[in-house]
């Protein structure tokens, strides 16, 4: 199925800049070509921006909500994600797989854009590749991109250097930490990827997970927003086929399934020398994750929530 994630995600681009000023975001143009927006290099972003952000990175096909919740009996407000297409929304499209290197510039590439490049084995495997005439992009990135990082996309994707929109953050801005942890839902289809299951039984998702503060710094950005999905995240998916199956795949899931687990992943971060590389792969997942079988009527849960990692990480005191 041909899912115009590039062209549905610019249709929700174009409502920008009529919410600029309310989102407190604000777009450039490159002189060589392309449109860049500043959700929070050089802007304030919002809560708004965040929520925008994490729907343009799934190309409209999940909706994102703030909900009221607790961590560790204490106020913090939880995003809600929910897709009914997680796959095309969260691996074709959310998934932060694409990494951005031009010069001194770096930047996690997600959003539609992939699909247009395609060069990730995920598409192989899932046998989906645009060729869509534009492209629209999320980096997470502390640098607003310029010509050449245009330039590097266009050339990876055969697509104009004027039909190239890219939206960027850093992780520690209010936009940017609102994104990362809506993909709690992106995070257990992933996972399930890597365990080669069959993401195609997965005909609805759910997930929430709580919002991280901000934080002052790119590294304490990177450790809270990773402990809202690791020990605060839980997610529900409905799927077909037999039980024996999830019962089968079903404690490999949540991030529990790792002998990292059970330290804020700042401190597990440190200790493997700040390489992703080199950190456990099982870890990247939520706490909690639900199989709700449609066909049979069966449901089956893993994981567990840590909550006070989560307070932890996140400087909730008394």
């Amino acid at each position: 199925m041909d899912w115009n994630l590039n062209h549905r995600a610019l249709t929700l681009v174009e409502d920008l800049p009529q919410r600029a000023d309310q989102l407190r975001i604000r777009q450039q143009e490159i002189s060589g070509g392309g449109t860049v927006w500043d959700f929070g290099v050089d802007v304030p972003g919002s809560l708004g921006a965040g929520l925008a952000l994490a729907e343009i990175c799934t190309a409209g096909l999940a909706e994102m909500s703030l909900l009221p919740g607790e961590v560790a009996g204490g106020s913090c407000p939880h995003i809600g994600v929910a897709a009914e297409q997680p796959v095309a929304a969260c691996l074709l499209s959310q998934y932060a797989g694409w990494q951005i290197a031009v010069e001194d510039f770096f930047g996690m590439g997600s959003g539609p854009m992939r699909a247009a490049a395609a060069r990730e084995e995920l598409f192989d495997k899932l046998a989906y590749r645009e060729q869509p005439g534009l492209c629209v992009g999320v980096l997470e990135t502390d640098r607003l991109p310029d010509q050449k990082v245009i330039d590097f996309i266009s050339e990876r994707t055969a697509i104009p250097a004027d039909q190239i929109t890219l939206l960027a953050a850093p992780t520690a801005s209010l936009a940017g930490t609102l994104q990362v942890v809506a993909r709690v839902v992106e995070t257990a289809l992933h996972k399930l990827f890597e365990l080669e299951f069959d993401v195609t039984r997965i005909v609805s998702g759910y997930g929430v997970a709580p919002l991280a503060p901000v934080a002052a710094d790119f590294l304490s950005g990177i450790g809270r927003t990773n402990d809202a999905i690791l020990y605060g995240g839980r997610v529900k998916l409905w799927v077909t086929g037999d039980d024996d199956s999830l019962q089968a795949i079903g404690p490999q899931v949540p991030a529990d399934s790792s002998d990292a687990y059970g330290r804020p992943f700042l401190e597990i971060f440190e200790a493997a020398g700040r390489d992703f590389y080199k950190i456990d792969p099982h870890l990247f997942s939520p706490a909690e994750i639900t199989f709700q079988n449609i066909e049979t009527g069966r449901t089956h849960r893993f994981g567990r929530v840590a909550p006070e990692i989560v307070a932890q990480s996140f400087g909730f005191s008394g």
